[in-house]
């Protein structure tokens, strides 16, 4: 049976942790018949209890582990983490505060059945952002475009499902000031 890591970096998350566990659970009991899983949270500094939070969920289910940083080194350096302790044949990353839907993990999965190695989400829409916000991240992704040799996938976040081999390749990238959006297309693989 496959191991599926699902690594959630998390600052200051205390108020959403149970919600994202409760969602993420149920995705994972849908397809449990395939797959084994593990749930990866990264406590990247947090001063609540967010902490706190995840090790009650570790000791009532033994899918959950923690990596915990010892301050805030920021979300690039927490996925690093999340790349380093992932066990799984394949990792989902996903933000903690429930902006990626966890239902989306499943059509991941079809994908990377199919042979894709990295299945990213792709926003159709941003709810609740302003005008501005819209147009200024825009015009960032063409000017990168231009200024970049590795094309970056314009509205594909870090909500993504990585196969193992893509998963050994970011560990290899040992960079200090990341930019993983960028290191996502620099080492290859199959996407969709």
């Amino acid at each position: 049976m496959k191991l599926i890591t699902i690594s959630v970096p998390a600052y200051n998350e205390e108020a959403m942790i149970q919600s994202l566990y409760q969602r993420v659970v149920e995705v994972m009991d849908k397809v449990s018949v395939n797959y084994q899983f593990e749930l990866l949270f990264i406590n990247d500094g947090s001063k609540d209890g967010t902490l706190a939070e995840i090790e009650n969920l570790r000791e009532n289910d033994e899918r959950v582990s923690v990596v915990d940083l010892s301050r805030n080194y920021g979300k690039e350096i927490a996925m690093a983490a999340g790349f380093d302790y992932a066990k799984g044949d394949a990792l989902v990353t996903m933000d903690a505060d429930l902006q990626h839907p966890p239902e989306v993990i499943l059509k991941m999965l079809e994908l990377w059945e199919l042979g894709y190695e990295d299945v990213y989400a792709k926003r159709n829409h941003r709810e609740g952002e302003r005008f501005l916000k819209k147009a200024t991240s825009k015009c960032y992704y063409k000017i990168l475009q231009k200024l970049s040799r590795i094309p970056v996938l314009p509205d594909a976040g870090d909500f993504r499902l990585l196969d193992r081999r893509a998963i050994d390749a970011l560990r290899n990238l040992r960079e200090t000031q990341r930019y993983t959006k960028g290191l996502y297309n620099w080492i290859g693989f199959k996407k969709n």
